[in-house]
């Protein structure tokens, strides 16, 4: 008697997420996680103290299925300079359980069956399971070392009768690399001219350590076709909160929408009260956020070079890309295994992250959104001492 079949088959081919895997080896040898991208420190004191605020003003029960009025004020407030326009609070803002889920509402709500949406890859693990589950077709591009530009002329190659919109993300997880002007200008030709929807996922926007982050939102013919992602646990130390938000025009909101009210419905009521105040903290801390991560990256990197590894400093993210193959181990998976056996270090192998995983294979992602001291105890590790 055979047990009945219990994965829906969109979901099987991609098993368990690289992340749990990871963690599991990391925790089995013991060893300092560089791999999946969370903080091992808290964010700033006045969100704990906004959460507990609220919960003790009785702020504890549904929000509204767009959020609660006060961080939907907040968003279009802090993203307005960055779109070039003003947001309409109520009409443009959805408060999502995350950037995550920001994703599958979007998707879900934007996408027939068969479908095509074009990613550059490597991309979020994500973006194919949401497509699958949409019955969507993901297409992709692939980002080249050593500067991974994004490649607008492969991007229109890439499009076809089928398509229907484009997922960027930039900065870039797990590249570090940030679109210029003229990559977002390009793109942007090539969506107005097929008359595709954009899809931006800029959860690290925040997080700029070279040059400057643009939205595709405000370059020319694309404020009434872009939807604009964003989430509050990169950029403030938070990301079990699970509080992200899609900005986007009536009509490509009314899509999210559509999904959102069926994924979650409603967001945490206090941590929303929590962000609002957050995305008030003003320039100065991400001044300091940025001046932080430098220092964590400059930190990491000589230790990555001195173990043999032929490093690509990221432009954004907390992310550092680099190539392993010089230490002669055949793909990411056994090179990330034999790092943890050997060093006690975890780290990411991003074929997981690429439509065929070869195609990452020589290729490992480190996390630097750890301490100094952690920084500096993995160095040692790395260098053996």
């Amino acid at each position: 008697m055979h047990a009945p079949r219990a994965v829906n088959h969109a979901l099987t081919p991609f098993g368990t997420t690289i992340f749990a895997e990871v963690t599991a080896l990391a925790n089995a040898h013991d060893a300092i996680n560089l791999g999946q991208g969370f903080p091992d420190f808290d964010g700033p004191s006045v969100l704990h103290e906004a959460v507990g605020a609220a919960m003790s003003a009785g702020r504890n029960q549904y929000a509204p299925l767009a959020g609660i009025p006060e961080l939907q004020h907040a968003v279009a407030l802090e993203a307005a300079d960055g779109l070039g326009r003003m947001i309409d609070p109520v009409g443009e803002v959805t408060v999502t359980s995350g950037c995550t889920e920001a994703i599958a509402a979007t998707l879900l709500g934007l996408l027939n069956p068969g479908d095509e949406v074009i990613a550059f890859e490597p991309f979020y693990d994500s973006y194919p399971a949401v497509c699958a589950m949409a019955g969507a077709v993901l297409r992709t591009v692939t980002l080249q070392p050593p500067d991974f530009a994004f490649n607008a002329a492969a991007f229109d190659a890439a499009v076809g009768p089928c398509t229907r919109a484009v997922l960027l993300n930039t900065p870039h997880n797990p590249t570090g690399r940030v679109a210029t002007a003229a990559e977002l200008d390009a793109i942007a030709e090539v969506c107005c001219r097929h008359d595709l929807v954009a899809i931006t996922d800029e959860v690290y926007d925040r997080i700029v350590l070279e040059g400057e982050h643009l939205c595709l939102a405000a370059r020319d013919g694309m404020a009434d076709r872009t939807i604009t992602l964003r989430s509050l646990g990169k950029t403030f130390s938070v990301t079990g909160w699970k509080i992200g938000w899609a900005i986007a025009p009536p009509h490509l909101t009314a899509a999210v929408r559509a999904a959102h009210q069926f994924l979650t419905y409603a967001v945490s009521t206090p941590m929303q009260h929590a962000a609002a105040v957050a995305l008030g903290l003003g320039q100065d801390y991400y001044d300091t956020l940025q001046d932080d991560y430098r220092r964590r990256r400059d930190l990491l990197l000589p230790s990555l070079e001195r173990l043999g590894l032929t490093v690509y400093p990221p432009q954004g993210t907390y992310f550092v890309m680099c190539d392993h193959s010089a230490l002669g181990k055949c793909d990411d998976r056994a090179f990330c295994r034999w790092l943890v056996e050997s060093k006690g270090v975890a780290a990411i192998p991003p074929g997981s992250f690429y439509a065929d995983p070869a195609t990452g294979a020589d290729l490992v992602r480190f996390a630097f959104c750890k301490s100094d001291d952690l920084l500096r105890e993995a160095g040692e590790r790395l260098r053996g001492t």
